[in-house]
């Protein structure tokens, strides 16, 4: 929610309460592991939760500064704690804060599990008691340093050492996000952009999306010795990759690049998981690999419960939320393009020729992503219209129809679109892969043509 609209100082102390008693209700002696990434308030929203939680006499684990997502979630691993708290928006734009919510596993607290918490919310204030100081000296605060507990992890997943003795130069865009920290101690000799504190994002949404991106993709453009390019968002969960060239590599590349090398090049097997609206290229490789592949509604959360109960792979997203085996379930930007990374080295292959790999299996492809700012009543008009049926976009014909999340429509020769209203932002997204970048922009076209928009 907008900060000081709905996302205020009460209504985080309302969840936690709901969240304390939730725990108290399921275990004996509950803890909780609580942090913030660098949007502003994050700090006075985590002391909010905090007291509250202490209040009821919960264990309360945290650090004295920002942390990322994924930090959260393998803190509530390493220290067996019942929950994980995160005060995030993830890439939203900077009015934004949120409150997440993380599983025992180490990854999204299921959807019920959430629902369960909702339902006891109260809907009166309150009361906000005690200081930080007074629960430290009681015990039931402790401050841990989770950012050095994941490098040292980070350390023992890579040999980073002689990833910091690579050809292939790195540069990193945190996007003024949490994942800054990390980057410069792994690889303190890379190119840094946008590596500080500013909780405004310098008024640019946080998510590692091309057009938030131009200036790193400019950098690697303009430095010949730049050859990899690797970008999270606000809390450092979500990925984006740039070539030798400068060139975006999208979520729907890096998904397949992975799965590419850990199965072809590390003899790894096990479930790829993905969102409704990911690449269907994705499908194609899992069934030349004789991989299973499932494909569930969008939120990392969905993949997370498979991760949970069954062998998976890889699991991902469209919007860059990615996460692999022999790692937490749980998205993690950071983890990521150290695999890709680590892909590259290994073979002694750039970024854009590990690419051509994956176009010599499934085809080249393109992808692009409008997000329109419509009224509420126009966006439940293009949904109805939807829902009525559609049998082509223009030239384009409707092969098939998947209402898992939204409404994707499979087109001829693997093309595709799919038309979504977004869950945490008034926009209606419409998605489109073609062969061809012309040909994308052609479907992009027709369905905006076809509903009117």
């Amino acid at each position: 929610a907008i900060i000081a609209n709905e996302y205020t100082v009460q209504n985080v102390a309302r969840v936690a309460e709901a969240t304390a008693c939730w725990l108290l209700s399921k275990h004996e002696s509950p803890s909780i592991v609580i942090g913030y990434d660098c949007r502003f308030g994050g700090a006075m929203f985590t002391e909010t939760a905090i007291k509250i939680f202490c209040a009821h006499k919960i264990k309360v684990l945290t650090p004295r500064s920002f942390v990322s997502t994924p930090m959260i979630s393998f803190g509530v691993l390493t220290y067996k704690a019942s929950q994980g708290v995160v005060i995030t928006a993830s890439h939203n734009p900077p009015s934004y804060n949120g409150y997440k919510l993380k599983g025992a596993h180490g990854g999204p607290t299921p959807p019920d599990q959430i629902a369960e918490v909702e339902l006891l919310i109260p809907n009166h204030e309150v009361e906000i008691k005690g200081s930080l100081e007074e629960y430290e000296q009681a015990g039931l605060l402790q401050y841990v340093d989770l950012e050095k507990e994941y490098e040292d992890y980070i350390h023992t997943k890579f040999d980073i050492a002689t990833l910091n003795k690579s050809p292939f130069k790195m540069a990193y865009d945190s996007m003024y996000g949490a994942g800054q920290n990390v980057l410069k101690h792994l690889f303190p000799q890379a190119v840094f952009l946008h590596c500080e504190v500013n909780p405004s994002f310098n008024n640019i949404a946080p998510e590692p999306l091309h057009k938030n991106l131009l200036e790193l993709s400019e950098t690697i453009k303009s430095t010949p010795e730049l050859k990899f390019g690797l970008a999270n968002d606000g809390d450092a969960d979500r990925i984006a990759l740039y070539d030798e060239d400068g060139k975006y590599i999208d979520s729907h590349h890096i998904i397949l690049l992975l799965i590419h090398y850990l199965f072809k090049y590390k003899n790894l097997t096990g479930k790829v998981a993905i969102a409704a609206s990911t690449t269907l290229r994705v499908n194609k490789l899992c069934a030349i690999y004789g991989l299973p592949c499932e494909v569930t509604p969008i939120g990392f959360k969905y993949i997370s419960q498979i991760m949970m109960n069954e062998d998976v792979l890889v699991g991902g997203e469209e919007s860059g939320g990615i996460s692999v085996k022999g790692h937490i379930p749980e998205r993690d930007g950071i983890y990521d393009g150290l695999v890709i990374y680590e892909f590259m080295n290994s073979t002694g292959k750039s970024l854009k020729e590990l690419c051509r790999e994956i176009y010599d299996i499934v085809g080249e492809f393109y992808y692009e992503r409008a997000d329109l700012h419509l009224h509420e009543s126009e966006k439940q008009r293009v949904i109805a219209l939807c829902s009525e049926g559609i049998s082509s976009f223009g030239k384009f014909e409707v092969v098939d129809t998947n209402l898992i999340d939204g409404f994707k429509y499979e087109l001829p020769n693997d093309c595709w679109t799919m038309i979504r209203a977004s869950g945490t932002e008034p926009l209606l997204r419409i998605y489109a892969e073609g062969n061809t970048p012309e040909e994308v922009l052609e479907i992009l076209s027709h369905v905006r043509a076809t509903l009117k928009v």
